[in-house]
C-alpha cells in the first residue's frame, strides 16, 4: 500500500473503482486533476497519507468486491458503458434536479439566497452538459468507433490531423468547467448540507446534487483517463 502513495489518483481509480468513495469523501479530484499522485493530493489538502492508505486498503479489497474490467474494454465497449450508465443518468436526472431547486428557491429563496445562485449555476450546467453530450454522441464517439472498425479492415484510411485530438481538447476543457461549476455548488451548500429546518424537497435536491457530482467524477474519469487516451492510441496505429 505504500507504493499507492506514489500512484496518480487516476491510476488508483482505474485499477479499482472501490477507491472512488474514499477519494470523494476527502474531496480528492481523480478525474480532471487525476494526474497528481495520492501523496501530492493529500499534501495539498493537508491530509494524512497514512490514514488515506488505511482507508483505501479497506475499500480496495478486491476479493470481496466486484471490479468492472474497464482497462480490458475496447473503445466501443467503454463508449457503450458511458452511454448507458452516465449519459442516460445525466439526461434523466437534470430536469428533476432543476425542478426541485426551483421549488426550493420559490419557497425558501428569501431565507437561503445562496440557493438562487445554485439554481443559476445548475441551469448553466444543464445547458452545457446537453450540448456537451451531443458533441460526444454526434462527433467524437462515432469517430472513435470508426477508427476501431477501420483498423480491422484493409485498406485503412489515415485520419486527418486533429481528427480525435481536436474534439478531445474541447471536451476536456468542458469537463473542467463542469467540475468547477459543481464544486461551486458544493461550496455554496456547505458540502450539500441541508439546514436543520429544511423541507423534504430541500433535502432531496441537495442529495441529488451530491449524487450528480459523484457521477460526473466517475463519468469524466472514464473519458479523460481511459477512453480519450485509448482513442489517441488508435490514431497512432494508422
Amino acid at each position: 500500500m505504500i507504493n499507492l502513495a506514489n500512484q496518480t489518483l487516476a491510476s488508483i481509480v482505474t485499477l479499482n473503482h472501490q477507491a472512488v468513495p474514499v477519494l470523494e469523501k476527502h474531496h480528492l479530484d481523480f478525474c480532471c486533476k487525476g494526474k497528481r499522485t495520492l501523496a501530492e493530493a493529500c499534501n495539498e489538502k493537508g491530509l494524512s497519507v497514512e490514514d488515506l492508505l488505511k482507508e483505501l486498503e479497506g475499500a480496495t479489497d478486491t476479493e470481496k468486491k466486484i471490479q468492472l474490467p474497464f482497462t480490458e474494454m475496447n473503445a466501443e465497449q467503454l463508449i457503450s458503458y458511458i452511454l448507458i450508465h452516465h449519459h442516460f443518468y445525466v439526461k434523466q436526472s437534470m430536469p428533476g434536479i432543476l425542478s426541485h431547486i426551483e421549488k426550493v428557491v420559490a419557497k425558501h429563496g428569501d431565507r437561503f439566497p445562496y440557493m438562487i445562485k445554485v439554481f443559476e449555476i445548475f441551469t448553466a450546467i444543464k445547458e452545457e452538459m446537453t450540448l456537451h453530450m451531443q458533441k460526444e454522441e454526434g462527433v467524437l464517439f462515432p469517430r472513435i468507433k470508426d477508427l476501431e472498425h477501420q483498423i480491422k479492415k484493409e485498406p485503412i484510411t489515415k485520419p486527418g490531423a486533429g481528427y480525435i485530438s481536436a474534439p478531445v481538447n474541447v471536451l476536456e476543457m468542458e469537463h473542467d468547467h463542469a467540475g468547477t461549476l459543481l464544486y461551486e455548488i458544493r461550496t455554496l451548500t456547505g458540502n450539500y448540507t441541508a439546514p436543520e429546518d429544511a423541507c423534504t424537497t430541500f433535502k432531496v435536491c441537495l442529495a441529488e446534487l451530491k449524487e450528480f457530482e459523484e457521477d460526473l467524477h466517475k463519468h469524466v474519469h472514464l473519458e479523460n483517463n481511459l477512453l480519450f487516451p485509448l482513442a489517441e492510441n488508435l490514431v497512432t496505429q494508422f
